[in-house]
């Protein structure tokens, strides 16, 4: 044997005496490492988990809240018709209202302007009444007709 035979068998026996403490150092490093990824899998899985569930619960509750907001703009649309329904009812009792004071106020007038009319009248005849009698009694055809309605009183009292 010559001294590169010695020199490859001395190698192989000093990587067989460092490969098996190695060896045990090696798969220790290897088995730390993969229960360090195995962990952080699971951690992930969790986190993936706990972000689904988070996902689904906010999800429902937009859901509720697009619900919600459906019911209240539902409530404001029916608020809105029954208040346009009752201000047009009031509307139109105002108007009715209003017509009912512009009738009667044209009715106020009208009996107003008759019964001026009328006083007018009145007064017209009267005027002429006294003007007619004061023309038809000056004189001596005034005392005859004055004597004989004073004569005609006695009858026409009784």
């Amino acid at each position: 044997m010559n001294p590169t035979d010695w020199t490859a068998v001395a190698f192989v026996l000093f990587v067989i005496a460092i490969f098996k403490p190695a060896k045990n150092f090696i798969l220790s490093g290897l088995d730390a490492k993969i229960d360090e990824i195995r962990s952080q899998v699971e951690e992930a899985e969790q986190l993936r988990e706990e972000a689904q569930a988070l996902l689904a619960t906010y999800q429902r509750q937009q859901r509720e809240a697009l619900k919600k907001a459906e019911e209240i703009v539902s409530r404001a649309e029916e608020n809105a018709s029954r208040m346009r329904i009752k201000a047009e009812n009031d509307l139109d009792e105002a108007i009715k209202r209003q017509e009912t004071l512009a009738h009667e106020k044209i009715a106020q007038a009208e009996a107003a302007a008759i019964a001026r009319v009328q006083s007018m009248a009145v007064n017209l005849a009267v005027s002429a009444t006294e003007k007619i009698l004061t023309e038809r009694l000056a004189g001596k055809a005034g005392k005859g007709l004055i004597d004989h309605a004073i004569s005609d009183l006695p009858t026409k009292l009784q």
